[in-house]
């Protein structure tokens, strides 16, 4: 028996932009209900991307402070061999999924958000059928918020299937690969290769870049390439892979040899596409970008009362973009006069070490002479050097105008960096000056002392270097 059902707003997908957007439209009482076709409460992020690989990172690192204790002790510190149950560590990541999992769940049923599991098609931009376990809904709506996420590139000689796996099935192996091959040199490889390096796997990555990371400045990648060296990480920059056969990647390198590498997984990571097939986007008459919904800075769609969020839109595809986006369509909705422009969207890779990147990079102002570059070493910081986080080469850099010392960009490299990353959003999106940063003081000991020493040294008068 099919069902019918009108509603205010109709949202498609409960990742971080669609569960966000449906909170939101709760609190401002405009009758919601929320399809989750996907990955469950959460999408993406919370179920198979930000959260589990953030906890399988988690544990990769204690693992390897533990073996170092083994291996000779560390910081004083010496212990038996670590072994690792891959499957118990799973077990827990997937506790904390479903933690998170049932808060959404509790958030959503707070702001009286109907949640319907089922996956939609549309048949015109206002109207899709949900199929669900119970029978088919037909839903209408005023006004739709499309929050469909995006997923893993498939390569087309390299499907997934059996041993060769995207993020999603790497987070849920239940034994450490003796060999992993890892195709795409991008963040989500390299904080997955790495994560699995400090288990014990031998791995390889394969990209076709001449080096890894090529989205952000070598000094930024350097350190990161330096620890891949220093833990026996084999690199085949320049190269393309081929086809999964008998055990072995074919790859053909930069000189154009052709090689095999052996792998028990290969972990493809060569980037993610907007989610638009399968649910009737063809019907609703949208204007596209691209692979990508077009849409203005409301979030808004070329088809009346029809708003996109998050992956689906565009570039950068972040978790916290779709948040914002969807916040600011509620709203709309609601009457509230806003728009989607930030100074900057910060982004963060959880590699080893950690690489933050916020508003202009130096490849940017390049040529340009009427900016300030400014660089201070972590390795002059007091806490750095005491949590083992200063010796890698890390450092915080910070570019602003040469005229009003307007910041423009900060970047920073270096263990536990990433807590810094809403520090250097805030400043960006307040307009700060150095002298701004400079005039905050600081808390000691704290990491966030050398983006502090970072502006002091633009300014020309650093205090620790």
């Amino acid at each position: 028996m099919t069902q019918t059902l009108k509603t205010k707003v109709l949202i498609i997908g409960a990742g971080t932009g669609g569960y966000v957007a449906g909170i939101r439209c709760g609190q401002l009482g405009l009758d919601t209900v929320l399809v989750d076709g996907g990955d469950g409460l959460g999408g993406t992020c919370l179920n198979v991307g930000c959260i589990p690989s953030k906890a399988i990172i988690h544990a990769a690192g204690k693992y390897e402070t533990v073996a170092k204790a083994a291996d000779g002790g560390t910081l004083g510190i010496t212990t038996a061999t670590p072994a690792i149950d891959l499957s118990q560590t799973v077990a827990w990541k997937d506790g904390i999924v479903k933690k998170l999992n049932n808060g959404v769940a509790a958030l959503l049923k707070k702001a009286k958000v109907k949640v319907i599991k089922g996956w939609a098609e549309f048949s015109d931009a206002k109207t899709c059928t949900v199929k669900t376990a119970d029978g088919d809904i037909v839903i209408s709506a005023e006004h739709v918020i499309l929050a469909t996420g995006s997923e893993p590139v498939e390569l087309p000689f390299l499907k997934f299937g059996g041993d060769v796996i995207s993020s999603t099935e790497a987070l849920s192996l239940d034994a450490v690969p003796g060999k992993l091959v890892v195709v795409g040199g991008g963040y989500i490889g390299l904080e997955l290769g790495i994560a699995f390096r400090k288990l014990g796997a031998e791995v390889a990555i394969v990209e076709m870049a001449d080096r890894l990371l090529p989205l952000y400045d070598k000094a930024l990648t350097d350190p990161v390439a330096k620890w891949l060296e220093k833990h026996g990480v084999e690199l085949h920059l320049g190269a393309k892979a081929g086809s999964f056969e008998n055990g072995a990647l074919n790859v053909t390198g930069a000189d154009g040899q052709a090689m095999k590498i052996k792998a028990d997984k290969v972990l493809v990571t060569v980037g993610r596409k907007p989610r638009t097939q399968g649910w009737g986007l063809e019907n609703m008459g949208v204007a596209m970008a691209g692979p990508f919904v077009k849409i203005d800075d409301r979030c808004a769609t070329s088809m009346k009362n029809v708003w996109a969020v998050g992956d689906l839109t565009g570039e950068p595809m972040l978790a916290h973009k779709g948040s914002a986006q969807g916040e600011v369509v509620a709203e709309i909705i609601a009457g509230h006069d806003r728009r989607f422009d930030p100074v900057t969207i910060a982004a963060v890779c959880f590699t080893e070490p950690e690489i933050v990147s916020a508003g202009l990079g130096p490849q940017d102002v390049a040529g340009r002479d009427d900016v300030i570059q400014a660089v201070f070493p972590l390795m002059a910081i007091g806490r750095a050097l005491a949590i083992e986080a200063g010796e890698d080469g890390g450092f915080v850099r910070v570019i602003a105008s040469k005229t009003d010392h307007r910041l423009l960009g900060v970047q920073a490299v270096g263990q536990h960096v990433s807590e810094m990353s809403n520090s250097f959003a805030q400043m960006l999106e307040m307009g700060a000056v150095l002298e701004d940063v400079a005039g905050v003081i600081h808390v000691h000991p704290t990491l966030g002392e050398a983006f502090h020493e970072a502006t002091l040294r633009a300014l020309g008068h650093a205090i620790h270097i």
